[in-house]
């Protein structure tokens, strides 16, 4: 037995411990370990342990442990994990997770898998499953929660109190009873009641005197909408309701942020020219890795042919002025940086809601001025810069380019966002890669010309 306390080991110690303690078999040591270690931490060290331990380490957690922990991962790598657990502990999860992680699970697992997993659920669970399954990928029907209880406006306090004490729910969504909604008798939306609230009324206090007013999402809305309505005006419960009103479920804060990590982890990939891994890096493997970023690299290498388009056709100016050559990685790396500064800065706004569509003229005003004052300040340094090594005519081409550069590169940078999200598609798939791409060609092109017309070559 290791005499290294858990509580005192960092999160790298307590992992290179747990595997070396199931790699030799001391499962009853392990078991104590995971058992005398936060969740939180347990939950990053199960990430990145290799697939061949992950089912071990799984089956020693303490069983209300291994709910959480299994509800917290990503659906891939649940889907993984179930390959090497028994089909009864498997179903036993199941059964505890929420609607909508039982309908994510479902959408990774093979097919024969899911329906031995839907069939472990009682009527109920597995009608509810069913029903959430049905709403569209990306839609907030797949990521609400059911409604723990719904109230009536005509309800004492005292009752809704006695009532919330007797419902029947899992440890791990006693926090879905913080909010609940107050329904009509044909179960439409009337409010909101938060359960402070609740407490501190009067026993003899009427639901209909404390609730709060809501607004509603359809099942159909974007979740990432839905989310963000959630987190950034800081709505602790937004009631999900079907196309006659009717309340569905909730959708939580806890709910909306984790959509909203997702989405932000998405596009920072694809900014970056890579597709979402959906599970830990670690216990990724290598083909899921390189189809991860296959696809984009092809895209941008048939777009970079471009650049060597506008080379052949200039190859004649190039020839009579070869010193033009050493200039060109800078002013394309700084074309492409300009862009995607802007492409950046503009993607965030539209995720914030400060920006829409109908702003597109101001925004490109907006970033068009950037772009010349970035120009202009640069374009200086490169007109001393290259004047003092080379002469004063290089020198003018090197600053007059980069300030028609900067413009135009902050300029490309601002629509294509816009454009991505006028057309329903992530603005992020818009953002560093293809932008740097636009941007080199362009750049390319309004160097040469203004090259030609200065020198006269």
């Amino acid at each position: 037995m290791s005499d290294l306390k858990p509580q005192e080991a960092s999160p790298a110690d307590f992992e290179e411990e747990l595997w070396d303690l199931l790699r030799a078999k001391e499962y009853a040591v392990a078991a104590e370990l995971l058992r005398n270690t936060r969740t939180a931490v347990v939950e990053r060290v199960l990430d990145r342990t290799p697939p061949s331990l992950m089912p071990l380490a799984f089956r020693l957690l303490d069983k209300d442990v291994a709910v959480e922990v299994f509800s917290n991962m990503e659906p891939m790598l649940q889907s993984d994990l179930i390959d090497g657990l028994a089909d009864e502990h498997t179903q036993d999860l199941f059964s505890q997770l929420e609607s909508s992680t039982q309908a994510r699970l479902l959408d990774e697992v093979p097919a024969e898998v899911a329906q031995r997993l839907l069939a472990s659920l009682g009527e109920h669970e597995r009608n509810v499953a069913a029903r959430i399954l049905g709403y569209p990928d990306d839609s907030v029907g797949r990521r609400m929660t059911v409604v723990a209880q719904e109230l009536t406006r005509d309800m004492t306090a005292a009752t809704a109190l006695n009532i919330i004490r007797d419902v029947a729910v899992a440890d791990y969504e006693v926090n879905n009873l913080t909010v609940l909604p107050v329904g009509s008798t044909t179960h439409k939306v009337l409010g909101l009641v938060h359960l402070p609230r609740l407490v501190r009324a009067e026993p003899d206090d009427l639901v209909a005197d404390i609730m709060e007013p809501t607004q509603t999402v359809s099942i159909h809305d974007d979740a990432e909408d839905a989310a963000r309505t959630v987190v950034y005006d800081r709505i602790e419960a937004l009631p999900v309701v079907d196309e006659a009103e009717r309340l569905i479920g909730m959708l939580t804060v806890a709910g909306a942020q984790q959509i909203l990590e997702e989405a932000e982890s998405e596009s920072s990939l694809r900014s970056g020219g890579a597709e979402p891994l959906g599970q830990p890096y670690l216990s990724t493997s290598v083909l899921h890795l390189v189809k991860s970023r296959i696809t984009w690299l092809l895209v941008l290498a048939v777009g970079a042919t471009l650049t060597v388009q506008v080379l052949d056709y200039f190859e004649d100016t190039l020839a009579a002025m070869v010193v033009l050559t050493l200039f060109v990685p800078l002013l394309t790396g700084t074309g492409g940086n300009t862009g995607n500064q802007a492409a950046t800065t503009v993607t965030r706004a539209i995720a914030l809601s400060q920006v829409t569509t109908r702003d597109y003229i101001r925004v490109i005003r907006r970033e068009a001025l950037v772009g010349v004052t970035l120009g202009l300040l640069l374009g200086t340094l490169g007109l001393v810069g290259a004047t003092l090594f080379f002469e004063f005519h290089i020198g003018l081409v090197i600053g007059t380019t980069l300030l028609v550069i900067c413009t135009l590169a902050a300029t490309v940078g601002s629509i294509m966002p816009l454009i991505a999200s006028k057309i329903g598609v992530d603005p992020a798939v818009f953002s560093n890669p293809f932008i740097s791409t636009v941007v080199d060609a362009l750049g390319l092109v309004v160097y040469f010309l203004i090259a030609k017309t200065i020198l006269g070559i």
